[in-house]
């Protein structure tokens, strides 16, 4: 049985560690996430940036000299970034291809949805012997007030989020220079840092928390990568089982959205088959719940399933993690929840 003054002192190493950690994702993680970020560029870059300068030499003055290994990761560097925009560039015009097709058919639509409205009407007229016109009137009268309403509301929100968008592409902007930066820095001071963590005396947790970083950030990327594979996939066999011409980009655009917590899949397969419902599809308002269902079932299991079995939680662990991360950071709560725990057990270990 340990001594009450053991279990004191675990106690409050326990709860000073879970408060550094807090402290550290909610306060310090937002000011270092660049650096940190662009080290972890530079380690993935580093073995073909250190071959390509060893092998690219430059005549100066009649001297050989080796490239810098930082311009050659910096080099890199650009290349991905290029190759990665030209990517979303064809995928965006692909998109906007599609966009036409769609904004063609859009009229048919709201035709077809105007036929089942005016129907609908004059069934009720005709239900409660009320004069012809009367209901479609009414109908008429409240979308054109919602539809105004929508647009002053609309207004000022479009102006103040102007604003904010020009913040956050400056922000971004700034964002990229430092990453960069911080890329051909960090490629070229590599040896040096490596060094001063060697000989600070904080070692052990600097080298804990990096391979705990690791560690939990190739299994979170893994799971995400598996569970947007194959839900992007269910989704795109879905909406070709029920006919849709677009299935490939609404296969897509749902799966993408499933990986974004605060939307899911459940923003369009939701508000798409009630629709379907109310115009009397029962089939395939059937066959989008059941799309969403799946899509829920499978995400909610694996993602506890996969991680726990990469990070060395147990599912419930996991879950929990999960559960309280995402409370706390948002979006990326998913990482840093189970990142959180580990480092938590980690150093509590390490310090008791």
């Amino acid at each position: 049985m340990e001594k009450p003054g053991k279990k004191l002192k675990k106690l409050i190493v326990i709860t000073g560690t879970t408060g550094v950690v807090y402290a550290g994702f909610r306060y310090l993680l937002p000011l270092v996430a660049p650096f940190f970020i662009g080290y972890l560029v530079a380690l993935m870059l580093r073995p073909s940036a250190r071959f390509l300068s060893y092998r690219l030499r430059l005549r100066i003055r009649g001297k050989t000299r080796h490239l810098p290994i930082g311009v050659v990761g910096g080099a890199e560097f650009l290349l991905l970034i290029t190759l990665l925009g030209a990517g979303l560039y064809w995928g965006l015009v692909k998109l906007c291809q599609e966009g036409k097709m769609l904004a063609l058919q859009l009229p048919i639509w709201v035709e077809q949805f105007d036929r089942w409205l005016t129907g609908s009407c004059r069934e009720m007229e005709q239900t409660f012997g009320l004069r012809e016109g009367r209901v479609a009137d009414v109908v008429s009268e409240m979308l054109t007030n919602l539809i105004q309403a929508g647009k002053q509301s609309a207004m000022p929100v479009l102006m103040a989020n102007s604003v904010t968008v020009i913040r956050w592409g400056v922000g971004i902007i700034v964002v990229f220079v430092v990453l960069f930066l911080a890329v051909v820095l960090s490629l070229q001071e590599m040896d040096d840092l490596r060094v001063r963590r060697d000989l600070s005396v904080f070692r052990r947790e600097f080298s804990m928390i990096g391979k705990r970083i690791v560690h939990t950030g190739k299994a979170w990327f893994k799971t995400q990568g598996i569970i947007l594979s194959l839900i992007t996939m269910l989704c795109i066999l879905g909406m070709a089982a029920i006919g849709n011409p677009y299935y490939i980009m609404a296969g897509i655009g749902i799966g993408v959205l499933d990986a974004l917590p605060i939307f899911g899949t459940g923003t369009v397969l939701i508000p798409w088959s009630l629709i379907c419902l109310f115009m009397g599809r029962w089939g395939r308002a059937l066959a989008l719940f059941a799309l969403y269902l799946i899509c829920y079932l499978i995400r909610e299991y694996l993602e506890t399933k996969l991680m726990s079995n990469q990070v060395g939680l147990s599912p419930l662990e996991t879950l929990a993690a999960v559960y309280v991360g995402l409370q706390l950071f948002g979006f990326l709560g998913f990482i840093l929840g189970p990142l959180g725990l580990l480092l938590i057990e980690d150093l509590v270990e390490a310090w008791t």
